[in-house]
């Protein structure tokens, strides 16, 4: 997907008007892009390419049927628009800077460059890797391609307790190994699992692109793991990868396409023969996921019932792909309560994904960050503001444990929604502890 193309600069007049101020800290788009087509003459369709989204949404918006809440969609606006951050509540952007005036803060180096430097001579040059790689027979066998799953089970494994940023080269630099060794005759089995792994690989680098909330480079990995998957005819990998973006179009707020994504998931694995109960459940659920950011409470709750219906019919002797193992009853219960969440539906979520929490393996940073967020979230939203600050309390451990931006947004978006109990001693001792642990998050975000 290209990059928005961005809209002439707002009027210094309509940025300092008290009325835009008013309107950018209360974070009302609707009357935000209405004076920004008032006064500065841009147009509905041209905020919606600027900040990439639908016409429809942007007119959704502007009439008062939708709030735009998110944190990666008021960046988007932010930066399409060329609203300053702190105008929004965000740190300040990097376009706000010119390029002269820029300052590379200096931080303390654990190792000096010339402590490196002989380290590096040391090593073979690329040049000399690739002739070594051409007179390597690269003999294959299953053995090879049994080792290679493990070590992507072991990758997943450390994207939960780390995250994927500086996993992300080992796994890209397996997935071009993978690539060259395709490049071979090879026996149409060997072939076969060649691709099947590149596609796993390609994949898991879209993933932790995703979760770095840096959505073009993701979605084109991920693109490029439907087409591996499709050249060797495996359906039920290929709904795997088009549920992943769905996921990431409701990250964008882009629930159409979410949901067009998660349907074509549907139909791929119901074109596959033996497709496992398990798979349909977790489709199920992110397809309730689209429905829910849609705000379609019929539709999302049918396909809430659905998932629980096809988890009900897993037996022990189903041929679950390894990839949907992640997808147990605990995993099945939170996605519940987020979807309820999704719809407003803070009662119904709130047990569920307490409940899921309690069960949550303690390894799983990233897990345990991103639902005690959702947690903390629905509590305040049933205006029990001490039990939602002591939860988020406890998912900043976590979080400060795993390098993800997602969860980071997750944090940012709580922290935003406490503004106006920022003076109670509850949240500031969240405040507090945040300050303490990870104070880049709110680095840029308004003070009382």
């Amino acid at each position: 997907m290209s990059e928005p193309s961005r809209s002439k600069e707002l009027p210094v007049s309509l940025l300092t008007d008290p009325v835009m101020i008013e309107a950018c800290q209360a974070r009302d788009f609707g009357r935000i892009f209405r004076l920004v087509k008032a006064r500065a003459g841009i147009y509905p369709s041209m905020i919606a390419r600027c900040c990439d989204l639908t016409p429809s949404r942007v007119g959704e918006v502007i009439a008062g049927r939708r709030q735009l809440l998110h944190m990666d969609v008021i960046e988007r606006i932010s930066d399409g628009l060329r609203i300053p951050g702190h105008m929004l509540g965000l740190a300040r952007r990097s376009w706000e800077t010119p390029p002269s005036l820029t300052v590379t803060p200096r931080e303390p180096a654990e190792v000096s460059a010339s402590s490196v430097e002989p380290l590096v001579a040391g090593l073979p040059g690329a040049d000399v890797d690739s002739i070594l790689a051409l007179a390597d027979e690269r003999d294959l066998s299953p053995s090879t391609l049994d080792a290679l799953h493990s070590s992507i089970a072991d990758y997943w494994r450390r994207d939960d307790e780390h995250g994927g940023e500086t996993l992300r080269p080992a796994v890209v630099g397996q997935l071009r190994y993978v690539i060259d060794l395709l490049k071979a005759q090879r026996p149409d089995p060997l072939r076969d699992g060649l691709h099947s792994i590149a596609a796993e690989l390609a994949r898991l680098t879209g993933w932790t692109y995703f979760d770095a909330r840096q959505y073009n480079q993701a979605r084109a990995y991920f693109t490029e793991s439907l087409g591996l998957a499709k050249a060797v005819d495996d359906r039920q990998f290929m709904a795997n990868v088009l549920a992943c973006m769905s996921l990431q179009a409701t990250y964008q707020d882009k629930p159409g396409d979410a949901l067009a994504l998660v349907t074509a998931a549907q139909d791929q694995a119901r074109a596959s023969a033996g497709t496992a109960p398990r798979v349909l459940a977790m489709l199920a659920m992110r397809e309730a996921f689209a429905h829910a950011t849609l705000g379609n409470h019929t539709a999302t709750h049918t396909a809430i019932s659905e998932a629980h219906t096809q988890f009900g019919r897993i037996a022990t002797g189903d041929r679950d792909p390894a990839w949907v193992a992640y997808f147990d009853e605990t995993k099945l219960i939170v996605d519940t309560g987020i979807a309820h969440g999704r719809l407003g539906e803070a009662a119904l979520a709130e047990p569920l994904i307490a409940d899921a929490l309690r069960r949550e393996h303690a390894s799983n940073h990233r897990g345990r960050a991103f639902h005690a967020f959702w947690l903390a979230r629905t509590q305040l939203q049933r205006g029990k503001l001490d039990e939602a600050c002591h939860t988020a309390m406890d998912a900043i451990p976590p979080a400060a444990a795993v390098s993800s931006q997602r969860v980071a947004g997750h944090l940012r978006e709580f922290y935003e929604q406490l503004e106006p109990f920022r003076r109670e001693p509850a949240a500031v001792a969240f405040e507090s502890r945040l300050r303490e642990m990870l104070p880049r998050q709110i680095s840029g975000s308004p003070r009382p």
